[in-house]
């Protein structure tokens, strides 16, 4: 069973693991690079964990299966309309158990509570479990083909999926 949990303040030694383990495997995933996370001091990784912990604008998000930490993915609010996702990362060990989709539902449950109108993210472009699992949960392509980094040859698709805003006005 996969449990998916609130990123804690005291957890950033978790979320550092975490984030490093996801650069390792599947460094053609992520617009950030291993030799750049690495460098991060403990204070960086603390203040990061404390801001998804007890901010209004970053959220993070734990999945666990038995006693191991087996996936990773941080919400932003990046406008009064939009939440992007990032980081999102499934240990190999785990894939097919639906940590993914227990992680993307944490954020997109997340953004409802917000009243944000939309969900974005960036995929490497390709048939990939990942974009599999985007376009199962409504996520569509929006906009062209973008470097995933610089120097890199591989390509990211930014991805959106709408949300029905609830009015609160009577």
């Amino acid at each position: 069973m996969i449990i998916v949990s609130p990123l804690r303040a005291e957890q950033w030694p978790l979320y550092r693991d975490l984030r490093l383990r996801a650069l390792r495997d599947a460094p053609q995933a992520f617009g950030s690079t291993f030799e750049a996370e690495v460098t991060r001091t403990d204070e960086d990784w603390a203040q990061r964990a404390m801001r998804a912990a007890n901010g209004d604008a970053d959220k993070a998000w734990v999945a666990v299966h038995g006693e191991d930490a087996c996936g990773l993915v941080w919400g932003k609010r990046v406008a009064e309309d939009t939440v992007e996702v990032f980081q999102m990362w499934v240990d190999p060990q785990a894939r097919g158990l639906g940590a993914g989709r227990c992680l993307l539902e944490a954020v997109i449950a997340w953004a409802r509570r917000l009243g944000v109108a939309r969900v974005c993210l960036g995929v490497t472009d390709g048939e990939s479990a990942a974009v599999r699992l985007y376009r199962a949960h409504g996520f569509r392509p929006v906009g062209a083909l973008e470097p995933l980094r610089e120097g890199s040859p591989l390509m990211c698709q930014a991805m959106e999926l709408r949300l029905a805003r609830v009015s609160t006005r009577l």
